[in-house]
């Protein structure tokens, strides 16, 4: 099974495996994007809502990722049903990518080249240029906003 991202209906994926998507998708897309999902629910698509459980573990596993601030609450709700159906998840968006690596989701890119390597983001400081492995809204010592910093 495939768990199919804005990015597919968009990009006018076709498989022959079995498909699901959730409702948060649909709300997202525009014009054919739209009419595509809606032919592909017509046409048997699985809809899935996951479990508040289950999303709670992804929104965890992007807290230990940092990719917590950059994935939208569709992202989340997509990364759950993958992991819930056992699916491999369809995207092009590399925070979803980094994410559904550190929960063992399988991933299949369609337009985009898929990462090259997991991150473990860290964060810095933007006054006093103290690092921190998990991100805050501000700076525990200084106040000021913290950044996403990459670790290499």
């Amino acid at each position: 099974m495939q768990v199919l991202d804005s990015s597919a209906f968009i990009h006018e994926y076709h498989t022959t495996d079995d498909i699901a998507s959730i409702p948060m998708v649909r709300e997202e897309l525009e014009g054919e994007a739209s009419y595509r999902y809606d032919a592909d629910e017509g046409s048997g698509m699985h809809v899935h809502i996951p479990a508040a459980g289950t999303v709670e573990k992804i929104q965890r596993a992007a807290r230990e990722t940092g990719d917590s601030d950059t994935l939208s609450e569709t992202d989340v709700r997509l990364l759950a049903a993958a992991f819930e159906l056992d699916a491999t998840l369809v995207t092009d968006d590399y925070a979803m990518q980094n994410v559904a690596d550190h929960v063992d989701v399988a991933v299949k890119i369609i337009a985009r080249e898929g990462i090259s390597e997991k991150r473990e983001w860290t964060f810095q400081c933007q006054g006093c240029g103290r690092e921190f492995e998990e991100n805050r809204d501000r700076c525990p010592i200084c106040g000021t906003e913290l950044a996403r910093k990459n670790p290499a």
